[in-house]
């Protein structure tokens, strides 16, 4: 397994009516494990959440279904590999 962060920058004008249906995916994707944590940034420009997937492919297929990019509220989505070695996460600490 394999974490990554994911940034996206929202869509202004779109983002708002969208909301609730993206966080009800992102609940359910925390109840499974596949999200360790998630949330707005400052000022409702965008958001950031922490994944666990199989692979950046797997991570691809999960953020694809996020109802923030089905309906093109996110303007801008940056995906980074995280590799984990100390905190309450990490597996042995």
């Amino acid at each position: 397994m394999a974490w990554f962060v994911v940034e996206i920058r929202y869509v202004q004008d779109k983002f708002g009516a969208v909301r609730a249906r993206h966080r009800e995916f992102l609940q359910k994707l925390a109840e499974e494990g596949t999200v360790a944590v998630a949330g707005p940034l400052e000022n409702d420009i965008g958001g950031m959440a922490v994944y666990r997937a199989e692979n950046r492919d797997e991570l691809q297929k999960i953020i694809d279904a996020d109802p923030y990019h089905l309906e093109g509220a996110i303007a801008e989505r940056t995906v980074r590999e995280f590799k984990p070695v100390i905190g309450a996460w990490v597996p042995g600490q």
